[in-house]
């Protein structure tokens, strides 16, 4: 039986004040960041994982898939798990359980362990981010909601920088299991703070039916469609029987799925958030701009890396400034969303996105470190204005016990168009690199004056002929892949503008004034992630 604490709704919580509030933002604050650092700190490592476990490197990415596909199934059930155990006992036992799956990652013997124990990691991850949003909710008044949110969401700006950076630092100089030892320390505080300031700030519970066959469907399409977007470009895509069967495996369960879970009376996701303009217009223009933004995230260290000569640090620095304006500028997203059209925040967003993905797309190979930084220290404006002003949007007029379900499935819709983004970014870039390969390649031939000089030149510096073809090989591939990155940047920057007319379908929430009030606080109190 739960305590008459736990069966209080959510909204009949008074805010926290002084230390309590603060130690409790902190809290939240440190499972996520922990939380979205293990999305990426693994990436760095992979060789090294997959090397001291005597796999090889393709093996190895099932640490990255694993940890993916669980999470992606997850985090749509954060609602219905919710209501069945009380947001507080979920997000709680989340984080330990967290702990204990990073523990046990250190610890694995073998690659199948690993990616047993990444799949539990990446499962009990799922409820943390939309439950840690709508636990900050409760804790803030409405009229300092939006700070609140504010402050959480540069956590999430900053871990994943931190994660490659980190996860490299740790792998050279201590050993690659430190990357999951570091989360028993940080979890375990967490937990314990938590559950010492909001354990009597329990939601209601209600003891639903276990929707078992939409269940099973959930996990049957997600599983499948997360294994197409990690392994579609290792297999050579739908030339594959493999993955050609995961994408029809996944569409059909995701038809399946879907006259399931709207007609069923408890569904596990409740699908039935989609019927409002704001949650559909609000999660489809997040979820395409995360996309965009998280391939080209993806894409400028890769091309730094593999043509630009750059070493894993040396990309790192140029891509971590991305948080820095993204810090200055959230706390004062945050204060003003509710008396701002959300609206024309999340449109300067788009343009500022625009316009960095603009000066991308007139990089050169001897571009140089400084041309690089530019953008990538405005992009942080863009952020700043992109994550509160937009969720701010989606969940507005939701009442509170139905913002962990819409926070959980704009953070799962979020989530897999990110994993897309990156997918289709590494794939249409390989794609139009081999085609600039080929047109650049029609000038290198004999005869050709400039190719015939440049040859000449090479071999007269002392190398042999087979040496000069190669290098000049090597200059063309550089060429090559860096138009190719070209052409996805400025194709991003077009998109960024023209999702905009997607965020002017969604209702603007009723402004707060002087006296912020109930309804219209509570609806820019919504910003998240």
């Amino acid at each position: 039986m739960a305590s008459p604490a736990a069966r209080a709704p959510a909204s009949a919580h008074p805010p926290l004040e002084g230390s309590a509030r603060v130690w409790g933002t902190v809290a939240l604050s440190a499972a996520t960041f922990m939380n979205v650092l293990d999305t990426s700190i693994a990436n760095v490592s992979l060789p090294a994982i997959a090397g001291d476990l005597g796999v090889s490197p393709n093996q190895g990415t099932w640490v990255i898939t694993s940890f993916a596909v669980a999470n992606a199934i997850a985090v749509p059930l954060t609602g219905w798990l919710t209501q069945r155990f009380g947001q507080v006992r979920l997000f709680v036992t989340s984080v330990l359980l967290f702990v204990l799956a990073s523990w046990l990652c250190g610890l694995a013997p073998n690659m199948p362990m690993l990616i047993a124990f990444r799949t539990l990691q990446g499962f009990v991850a799922g409820p943390m981010i939309p439950l840690s949003q709508a636990l900050l909710l409760q804790a803030y008044p409405p009229a300092l909601a939006g700070l609140a949110m504010a402050m959480w969401a540069m956590t999430t700006l900053v871990a994943p920088v931190m994660g490659p950076l980190l996860g490299g630092w740790i792998t050279d100089n201590i050993s690659w299991p430190w990357i999951f030892y570091i989360n028993v320390p940080i979890g375990l505080v967490a937990a314990v703070a938590c559950w010492g300031i909001f354990r009597q700030r329990d939601s209601a519970i209600r003891k639903l039916p276990i929707d078992k066959i939409g269940l099973a469907l959930l996990v049957l399409w997600i599983g499948a469609l997360q294994m197409v977007l990690d392994l579609g470009k290792e297999h050579d895509w739908f030339e594959s029987p493999l993955i050609l069967g995961l994408a029809v495996t996944a569409v059909v369960g995701f038809a399946f799925f879907l006259a399931w879970e709207l007609t069923d009376e408890h569904p596990v996701v409740d699908l039935r958030l989609f019927a409002r303009r704001n949650f559909w217009a609000g999660t489809s223009a997040t979820a395409v701009a995360y996309g965009l933004f998280f391939g080209n995230v993806v894409l400028v260290p890769l091309w730094l890396q593999q043509f630009m000569g750059y070493t894993a640090t040396d990309a790192g620095m140029v891509t971590a400034p991305v948080g820095l304006l993204a810090i200055v500028f959230s706390p004062i997203v945050g204060r003003t969303v509710a008396q701002v059209d959300p609206r024309r925040y999340a449109t300067f967003a788009f343009l500022v996105f625009g316009l960095v993905m603009w000066m991308r797309s007139h990089f050169s190979t001897q571009v140089d470190f400084n041309t690089i930084l530019i953008p990538t220290v405005i992009q942080g404006v863009a952020l700043a204005f992109f994550f509160i002003p937009l969720t701010t949007l989606t969940l507005a007029g939701l009442t509170p016990d139905r913002i962990p379900a819409a926070a959980g499935l704009s953070n799962f819709v979020r989530i897999t168009f990110g994993a897309l983004g990156t997918s289709l970014a590494t794939t249409v870039w390989e794609s139009r690199a081999a085609l600039h390969h080929a047109h650049l390649s029609e000038a290198v031939q004999a005869g050709r004056p400039v190719a015939q000089a440049t040859l000449d030149g090479l071999r007269a510096s002392g190398l042999s002929t087979e040496q000069a073809l190669a290098s000049i090989e090597r200059l063309v591939q550089q060429q090559a892949f860096t138009m190719a990155a070209n052409d996805i940047f400025w194709l991003s920057s077009a998109l960024f503008v023209l999702l905009i007319p997607l965020v002017w379908l969604t209702r603007r929430p009723a402004p707060v004034g002087p006296k912020p009030a109930g309804a219209a606080a509570d609806a820019a109190a919504s910003a998240a992630h």
